[in-house]
């Protein structure tokens, strides 16, 4: 539907005055009121559409401000425009009216558009999420989260479940927009000149335009045949330049979509990156592709043909990069140089050894490269690491070297600071200050790669695209000014009463403990030598394990982090670790494939021997002090049974095919659970050892699974996002819970499924993921769902009552999850 002739034409009609326009707008508002007076529109007739498009417009035009407040600064007409016409709209409203809004207050204004804002992707998934439970995430100070506690409180009472979180301090976000554009991985986005829009492709095969400030769609172009690996704006924004797989590259009209020419016949492999030049002097399209030799060209749009065609790669160039002034381009290919071209000659002016840069034999793939903004440095990103040269002299001025297990996809250098952001393969984005080679913030939240990050024009704003089919944008100084402490995933709780103690590394390598309800730190050690990658809590007596990638394993006094034990013996990292139920005992497990029991007062230590590769995990066969019976687990695919007392092997049972992901001993203490590799989960008799029953049916590895306490249901779940629900008597598949829709995001579980727990009733199931999920056991269906600032969640840690949660995301946020 479109706006009614009394809403647009006649109000610029001649014989119309703004006063009767005023009393037009009014009478549509009213007979809006008496027509919805008891129930809103809800559906997605030709009626409704109208009404839930067009009604602030109309309460605006009439100067119906104290109706306009009402509306827009109500949870339930946020609800309602969400769920028919998607986030981008309703964004929009906000920043159409902010200034009538602001008038009767500014704060709440900015409370519903930052909410809308930092949730729109989860406002796009099908089925639609609750609303309510999304926004009990907002700070308690938030008019968003009065009106969710209020409304949520009065759903609980007819047995709706929601989760309030207890430190909101530590769940501010930093990305003022996340979109979710396109179904598939998103390969390249970038800005307008101007800033005001954005641009994005990936795997769908089109190209969208979007509003910076609301996400809402200007354009969508079916653009290419198969999947489409860049874009990018004119200086004046009037084209797009797209290239794709298919070995064609197109320019479009980025106001009507119309194509204006196509590139068809040069390339000969798919062609992996497009740019034009920065300035209105000269206007010229830079391509770079996988074909063999003739891989980087530059057209004149008014040619049908490249102008020129660059020489001196052999192997494919990924990425193609002007030179602020235009005077020179930058390559970087797979053979591990950058080169850069003369653009007036198209001649090579010099050629950059990356390889040298690293150890021999090392596989060395330049990604990409970017300018300083003087033109005087080029920086290019290569396995794990950014490399800084001088343009003049050739020579490395710096080098960011990252974790070895991510990959860099991605840099670009701000064009008016000293900034340069950088995306990882490990989902995370950081900013780093060229002038003093410090880390200035992580901006983490993807759920998967980070495949592009560039700063708008203005140097204001900063974008990332993702596999995780979603475009955030950051605003550069607050990413900039805040802080880059964040925990680390792998953690221990312990639950006493109403007291919650949390212990896990921070990102600068320390040791925190901290109070879990009012997120004060109790202790923090030194910053430690090497990487810890395991931490356990002792209740008597009070202290806190961790081990280190060194092999070393430390104990701590808490509160006071005195320091009680170092325990020397593991000859690679320590994996996991584990206080014996009187803290007498510590045991720990390495990747040097062995176990350690260690009396840690006195230093005394048995080590199992047996596995043959890293020991995934371990736990004791029960909780009884006299029990000294050992489960261990490992990639090796076998489960092995220990008399920790004694130092020996009671059993060695090969259990699968590939690596051991999980396993898990039921309450009763008469079964144990494996999943693997391989795609299947296995239960096991204690008493005789034997495999009882195979469950078959994941289509991925299954990375979790958990008995219920009555130890009659086995829940697992995979890296498909699927929860099965197992007969533990017979072996037979009761239950897959419900997948929420096969198309959407939601029924991914947002990642692996990662961790499972039981309620104590056995009701109720709670799955870990790239969200939090609650789960029906006798129905299968999904009762809530908890969207983290973050994502890749490994464990939750849930009270003995079921009523609280925590865990920790990727990006260091910690989250306690009340029942409401």
């Amino acid at each position: 539907p479109t706006k009614p002739r009394l809403a647009s034409d006649l109000e610029g009609s001649d014989w119309i005055g703004k006063g009767q326009c005023v009393i037009l707008h009014t009478k549509v508002v009213r007979q809006y009121q008496q027509h919805y007076r008891d129930i809103p529109p809800t559906s997605g007739d030709e009626e409704c559409l109208y009404w839930i498009r067009f009604l602030t417009y109309h309460m605006a035009k009439a100067n119906l401000s104290q109706e306009l407040y009402s509306l827009m600064f109500s949870l339930d007409w946020v609800s309602i425009k969400a769920r028919i016409m998607g986030p981008a709209p309703l964004i929009n409203d906000y920043v159409e009216h902010g200034s009538i809004l602001d008038k009767e207050n500014s704060d709440v204004r900015c409370q519903f558009q930052e909410f809308l804002s930092q949730s729109a992707h989860h406002l796009e998934q099908r089925p639609f999420p609750d609303v309510v439970q999304l926004a009990l995430s907002q700070p308690h100070t938030s008019e968003v989260y009065r009106q969710a506690r209020q409304q949520a409180l009065n759903r609980a009472k007819g047995g709706k479940l929601y989760f309030d979180l207890i430190n909101k301090r530590s769940v501010e976000s930093l990305s003022y927009l996340v979109i979710h554009p396109h179904q598939g991985f998103i390969y390249s986005a970038c800005f307008s000149h101007d800033g005001t829009k954005v641009a994005s492709c990936g795997a769908s095969k089109t190209l969208k335009v979007f509003k910076s400030t609301s996400g809402e769609k200007l354009a969508e172009i079916q653009a290419h045949e198969e999947e489409v690996l860049c874009c990018a704006f004119t200086y004046d924004d009037r084209l797009i330049a797209t290239c794709s797989s298919d070995r064609k590259v197109k320019v479009w009209n980025a106001e009507q979509g119309k194509l204006l020419r196509a590139f068809a016949e040069e390339h000969e492999e798919q062609v992996n990156h497009c740019e034009f030049t920065n300035t209105a002097r000269r206007l010229l399209l830079a391509t770079c592709s996988n074909d063999s030799c003739m891989n980087v060209k530059l057209w004149n749009l008014n040619k049908p043909s490249s102008q020129n065609t660059m020489f001196g790669h052999f192997e494919p160039v990924n990425h193609c990069c002007f030179s602020p002034d235009d005077s020179y381009l930058s390559t970087s290919c797979n053979d591990g140089t950058v080169k850069l071209f003369q653009v007036s000659s198209a001649n090579e002016w010099k050629t950059i050894d990356v390889r040298s840069m690293f150890a021999d034999g090392e596989e060395v793939i330049v990604k990409c490269s970017t300018w300083s903004p003087d033109s005087k440095r080029v920086i290019c990103a290569a396995r794990n690491a950014v490399l800084v040269f001088d343009v003049e002299s050739s020579d490395m001025l710096l080098e960011i070297r990252t974790n070895r297990l991510s990959m860099v996809q991605y840099c670009h250098a701000c064009p008016t600071s000293n900034l340069l952001a950088i995306a990882f393969s490990n989902y995370a984005l950081e900013l780093w200050d060229l002038e003093n080679s410090k880390k200035k913030a992580d901006c983490s939240g993807h759920l998967s790669w980070v495949q592009r990050v560039q700063f708008s024009n203005d140097g204001s704003k900063l974008l990332s695209c993702s596999d995780d089919q979603t475009v955030r944008l950051w605003e550069t100084q607050k990413v900039h000014t805040s802080s880059a402490i964040g925990l680390k995933r792998d953690s221990d709780v312990l639950f006493n009463n109403e007291e919650i103690i949390v212990s896990a590394a921070d990102n600068c390598n320390r040791l925190q403990v901290r109070d879990g309800r009012t997120s004060s730190v109790l202790f923090q050690s030194e910053e430690m030598l090497s990487r810890i990658r395991c931490t356990c809590l002792s209740r008597h007596p009070s202290a806190v394990a961790l081990g280190q990638e060194s092999g070393s394993v430390q104990v701590l006094d808490v509160p006071s982090g005195k320091h009680l034990a170092t325990l020397q013996g593991h000859t690679k990292t320590v994996l996991h670790c584990r206080f014996s139920l009187n803290g007498q005992t510590l045991i720990t497990s390495s990747e040097d494939t062995t176990i350690r029991v260690w009396k840690w007062q006195s230093g005394e230590c048995t080590v199992l021997q047996g596995h043959k590769e890293q020991v995934r995990c371990f736990s004791l066969l029960s909780d009884s002090m006299n029990d000294s019976s050992l489960l261990s687990w490992s990639f090796d695919g076998t489960v092995k049974v220990w008399d920790i007392e004694r130092g020996e092997r009671l059993q060695d049972i090969q259990a699968h095919q590939g690596a051991i992901l999980s396993c898990h001993v039921s309450p009763d203490r008469c079964l144990f659970a494996t999943t693997s590799a391989d795609k299947t989960a296995k239960l096991w008799s204690i008493p005789s050892w034997q495999c009882t029953h195979t469950l078959r049916g994941h289509q991925e590895c299954v990375r979790s699974c958990r008995f219920s306490w009555d130890s009659r249901r086995l829940a697992t779940g995979d890296d498909n996002g699927e929860i099965r629900l197992w007969s533990v008597e017979d072996g037979s598949l009761l239950k897959i819970c419900s997948r929420d829709g096969k198309g959407g995001m939601d029924s991914l579980h947002g990642g692996w499924v990662s961790d499972l727990h039981f309620s104590p009733d056995d009701s109720l199931l709670v799955s870990a993921g790239g969200y939090i999920k609650w789960w029906s056991v006798v129905t299968g269906e999904a009762l809530q769902t908890f969207y983290p600032t973050g994502s890749a969640l490994k464990k939750i840690h849930v009270s003995p009552d079921f009523s609280t949660f925590v865990t920790i995301d990727n990006i260091g946020r910690r989250l306690l999850q009340k029942t409401k």
